[in-house]
């Protein structure tokens, strides 16, 4: 009964087209992608800080509830700001202002911050300053930064690089590996945002944003994708060559060349050829797929040393 009425309070708009209930929500909070997040964490904690006896701990839960409630918190912001952008480049998906009364987003934007800086800042001040500088960095790239040349993007991909690292604060056990699992997770994570803001052009030149390929052209933009998604080419290269013949974890090895090595080299090959929205909205998810066979990687390094 609460959770109707929750629902009814929340999701407004007489004469929606869209669904009524919580799919909106789930769809403006982005939740595939929170619980990729939840994955992540999990991996991290359990394969790459071979820390898989804590894993129920109540610290641990706390630190994936206030990460999942600051990154929710960041999507329903950066749709509140982009109402109009949105309306050019999803108008199928558009949630906020349609669905969802503006007010009412605002309202679980600013309780969800409040949630996850304070648990947060009760398992640790470092990790309650991580959180409300996430906080503060995703206001502003929904306020401002995303407008701006590669500014937007190397932000996100920063915050994309921190979520990996967490684990890592709570415990410091000064494992090397998710220190590359980071930069790794932060050069994809640009390469997407940069093809995101080729295929969001049309609405963001209506809106006088600055992007890359609005100020660069989209040919000079895919090569600033591709000096990044090089040097991601490389990481993973490496990572997987050594894996391969320097050490025993060869199933590692093969999944890092098969499962990850292999699509970017796919990808750089489509976005050296890609001249239209579509192909950049295939290129957009194509990265999505390989963010997660990377992060399914760490399960390679359950039990090793």
């Amino acid at each position: 009964m609460q959770s109707s009425a929750g629902s009814a309070a929340f999701v407004s708009a007489p004469g929606a087209t869209e669904p009524r209930g919580w799919r909106p929500v789930m769809r403006l909070v982005r939740l595939p992608n929170l619980l990729l997040m939840g994955l992540c964490l999990l991996l991290v904690r359990a394969c790459l800080l071979q820390a898989s006896q804590q894993l129920l701990s109540a610290s641990f839960g706390l630190l994936i509830l206030a990460s999942l409630c600051v990154a929710a918190a960041g999507y329903i912001i950066n749709d509140y700001y982009d109402v109009k952008i949105d309306s050019i480049n999803r108008p199928t998906r558009l949630v906020v202002g349609r669905v969802i009364n503006r007010r009412h987003a605002m309202m679980a934007h600013l309780i969800l911050t409040g949630m996850g800086v304070l648990v947060a800042g009760v398992l640790s001040p470092l990790l309650g300053l991580v959180h409300v500088g996430a906080a503060l960095l995703l206001w502003g790239y929904s306020a401002r930064f995303k407008r701006l040349p590669l500014v937007g993007n190397v932000s996100i991909a920063t915050l994309t690089g921190a979520l990996v690292l967490l684990p890592e604060l709570q415990l410091r056990t000064g494992q090397s590996a998710v220190w590359v699992y980071a930069l790794a997770a932060f050069l994809l994570t640009v390469v997407r945002e940069v093809i995101k803001d080729v295929e969001d052009m049309r609405g963001d030149a209506a809106h006088k944003c600055l992007t890359l390929p609005i100020v660069w052209g989209v040919a000079r933009t895919k090569w600033v994708a591709g000096f990044f998604l090089l040097n991601l080419l490389v990481l993973v290269g490496a990572a997987s060559g050594q894996a391969l013949f320097m050490t025993s974890d060869r199933g590692l090895g093969l999944w890092l060349a098969m499962a990850v090595l292999m699509p970017l080299l796919g990808l750089a090959w489509r976005l050296l050829r890609a001249d239209r929205r579509l192909h950049f909205t295939t290129l957009s998810a194509w990265c999505k797929w390989i963010m997660l066979a990377g992060v399914l990687s760490m399960l390679w390094l359950v039990g090793g040393s």
